[in-house]
């Protein structure tokens, strides 16, 4: 008597460890987000650093002023706040930033200021090539 073993009864079956490997990567794949979130916070947690992307500005059309006023009404300090504010564009190398960051915290007058970056990916060849030349390395 002849004995089959592990083989599959039907011609193109798949074998069970290989439905599990594909089962597992299947799983780890849908997960993946996931666990990177968590081992973000962890890691930022432990260390006292920021994680890039953890947080995200976001841009808001507004049909006129006072839509946005309602919209940017926020809460600090137990209260809710409005108050007028003008946005400041700096443009600097990446590796100044926390340099600028620092200097920033001496000098405005908020408790905490807003300061964050954010990468430019593409432009104008001849506008980076004018603000390499105006930044200075140390």
């Amino acid at each position: 008597m002849d004995r089959l073993g592990p083989r599959c009864p039907l011609p193109g079956c798949l074998r069970p460890s290989v439905l599990i490997g594909f089962l597992i990567l299947t799983a780890s794949f849908l997960s993946y987000p996931m666990f990177r979130t968590l081992s973000l916070r962890l890691h930022s947690a432990v260390t006292g650093s920021y994680v890039s992307g953890t947080y995200s500005i976001v841009f808001v059309n507004c049909p006129n002023e006072q839509i946005a006023r309602d919209i940017a009404r926020y809460f600090w300090n137990g209260e809710i706040e409005e108050a007028t504010e003008i946005l400041l564009l700096i443009k600097t190398k990446t590796s100044k930033v926390h340099v600028l960051s620092s200097y920033i915290r001496l000098v405005h007058p908020f408790e905490i200021p807003e300061v964050f970056s954010l990468p430019m990916d593409q432009g104008d060849v001849h506008y980076f090539k004018w603000l390499e030349e105006g930044v200075e390395e140390d």
